[in-house]
């Protein structure tokens, strides 16, 4: 939903319609944005939505490790290791003795 210039609302004028633009965002599903020294500072956002944002983005951290898994089992199956030697340096550790 795009922003209107009704939901962008600088954070001293949102300090005293707090609650109505709270309601705001809850009834009508809006989001707002606060800003400070006419910068984007901080958002209103229906905490069903924040939820629902943090839910998008688990799911979306484990489709990446899925995705690389899989990318680490062709390159196994093709027969592409690295040496234990590469490996602790990508990993930023001291070899082994």
């Amino acid at each position: 939903m795009p922003l209107r210039a009704s939901d962008i609302v600088p954070i001293s004028e949102a300090r005293a319609r707090l609650t109505e633009l709270a309601e705001d965002v809850v009834g009508s599903g809006s989001e707002k944005v606060l800003t400070k020294n006419g910068a984007s500072y901080v958002a209103l956002v229906d905490a069903r939505r924040l939820d629902y944002y943090h839910a998008l983005e688990s799911e979306h951290a484990s489709l990446v490790l899925a995705e690389d898994a899989i990318t680490g089992l062709r390159q196994a199956l093709a027969g592409q290791f690295v040496s234990d030697e590469e490996l602790d340096r990508a990993l930023g550790v001291a070899s082994a003795p």
